[in-house]
């Protein structure tokens, strides 16, 4: 059985203590966005990394802020109003169907969703889908382990069974950085 975040808890996606445990920018610098990367920020909630990966690419790339709750893209698109931003897209998706183009982004990202999915491999293939030739997919996850915050231990993804799905759907040069004692961040290649 999965655990979906419920929506109206979306007040906690940016509360001190998540800025704490999962840093913006750690994260942004752990991943190596480009300026001119397209990025699709995959189930991206509230904008937490879809509005900082705006500032990274700037000009020169798009971010692509993807999610199947339309709660969610609302508050997202008051904060692209409210910065005046012009290189990010609110996408109403399904879970299976990213309504992308394939092969439109270089840079596919996911923090904290795919332990929510029940099909992990179809999300993934989902994910390869819209990505380049050569690009990057990462993803963030809950340390396989008992804590006082966010999902329960039985709802986290170990981070073997992660890399497991990555090489199922055919990523390579997959890589495994240890963000802190709370999230893994996993890299790969299509």
């Amino acid at each position: 059985m999965t655990h979906k975040f419920d929506v109206n808890n979306r007040n906690k996606l940016d509360s001190p203590k998540r800025r704490q445990m999962l840093p913006v920018n750690k994260v942004v610098t752990e991943i190596g966005l480009k300026e001119t990367d397209q990025v699709a920020d995959i189930g991206c909630g509230i904008g937490y990394f879809s509005i900082p990966f705006a500032t990274v690419t700037k000009s020169s790339g798009l971010v692509y802020a993807l999610d199947v709750e339309a709660q969610m893209l609302e508050v997202i698109d008051q904060k692209i109003a409210e910065e005046s931003l012009s290189n990010i897209r609110t996408v109403l998706t399904e879970e299976y169907d990213f309504k992308l183009e394939e092969e439109s982004v270089s840079y596919a990202f996911m923090c904290t969703v795919l332990h929510e999915v029940v099909d992990k491999n179809r999300f993934i293939n989902e994910g390869k889908r819209i990505l380049t030739e050569g690009g990057k997919l990462a993803i963030v996850e809950w340390v396989k382990c008992e804590s006082d915050w966010g999902p329960s231990i039985g709802h986290r993804l170990d981070s073997l069974d992660a890399q497991q799905i990555l090489l199922d759907c055919g990523f390579k040069d997959i890589s495994k950085v240890k963000l802190n004692e709370h999230f893994y961040i996993l890299k790969a290649t299509k």
